[in-house]
């Protein structure tokens, strides 16, 4: 069986510490990863794995509990994110140390995404760190950054999963870490028709409990339904957004919904050989002190799609085919 693997790391932020554990089992199993991609979550745990400091990473975030990430998220009154990173990026500086993309050991590319021209932009040159901040930057929630005239935000926006980064990469075959499947919620991208009237919540609260898993706590349907129940509101023909519900939840849920849409019809146009699939109800976004689990949850699912898509034989070459504009950090 072929050792040589192209590695292409999807966004879905908390659920990227799953990529830690995707690499852990190939490293573990004898592969040689020859290139890596990324958005998002996944530009930074590539970038630093090619970097080499994967391993101080990992040690960092697995020691953090829910405290700790609140602390590192720098709060941003009035600008265009709700979050700067600013404590978090001084970790990265330390890690990084000014190291340029194309002094890595191997073929590296974090995308972003333009928001003036509307494209994609490749980082395959320049600084490792400006790379990663700028495909990092969630629309909404982590303030965007200008590189070289270009506003970039998130490059799950356009590319959650890169694939066509590693086109015509040398490798035995390439394997994909998708952090949006859809495995415990069964949606469909088809339209559905629907009557603006209201009807009465028990005909839609088990609706609302589905869809909904994972974004707000059980206790939280009680509330929505003896809210709903109350004369005040059961007067108007529709119901108000539910209680405690933020921009951050709004903006995350958003997100995910054009990801998970774009991934599906981007990697049916080009597929991995090997897939591993992150359930998108696995972690809600800023689950960051939850990394022992989801990480061992990457290594759980990598361990399975390896075992049946391969076994003991080797996958095969994806073809090359054209490529969209890269841009130095």
């Amino acid at each position: 069986m072929g050792k040589r693997v192209s590695l292409v790391l999807g966004s879905g932020g908390a659920r990227g510490y799953a990529h830690i554990g995707a690499i852990d089992v190939l490293t573990e199993r004898g592969y040689e990863i020859v290139a890596v991609a990324g958005s998002s979550v996944g530009s930074l745990i590539g970038g630093l794995y090619a970097a080499g400091k994967l391993p101080e990473y990992t040690a960092w975030v697995t020691g953090l509990n829910q405290r700790d990430v609140l602390r590192l998220l720098d709060v941003s009154l009035g600008g265009p994110g709700v979050f700067r990173l600013e404590r978090v990026l001084a970790r990265m500086t330390q890690y990084l140390d000014g190291v340029q993309i194309e002094d890595l050991p191997i073929p590296y590319t974090a995308v972003a995404s333009d928001l003036g021209s509307r494209r994609e932009v490749w980082f395959t040159r320049g600084p490792l760190e400006a790379a990663i901040r700028a495909s990092v930057a969630i629309p909404a929630m982590i303030t965007p950054i200008m590189v070289n005239g270009r506003l970039l935000v998130d490059g799950g926006v356009l590319n959650p999963v890169p694939m066509e980064a590693v086109i015509g990469v040398d490798a035995d075959f390439s394997m994909a870490v998708n952090l949006s499947g859809e495995k415990t919620r069964h949606f469909t991208a088809s339209p559905v028709r629907e009557s603006a009237a209201q009807g009465p919540p028990h005909e839609w609260l088990d609706r609302f409990r589905r869809t909904t898993a994972g974004v707000w706590e059980n206790d939280f349907v009680a509330s929505i339904l003896a809210r709903f129940n109350h004369p005040e509101t059961s007067q108007r023909p529709y119901d108000p957004a539910p209680p405690g519900l933020g921009i951050a939840d709004i903006s995350w849920m958003s997100l995910e919904a054009m990801e998970s849409l774009i991934t599906r019809y981007r990697l049916a146009a080009l597929p991995p050989d090997v897939l591993v699939t992150v359930s998108a109800d696995a972690a809600r976004m800023f689950d960051f002190h939850r990394a022992v689990e989801l990480i061992e949850l990457g290594r759980t699912l990598t361990e399975a799609a390896l075992d049946e898509a391969f076994g003991d034989e080797s996958g095969e070459d994806v073809p090359a085919e054209g490529l969209p504009h890269e841009i130095e950090a």
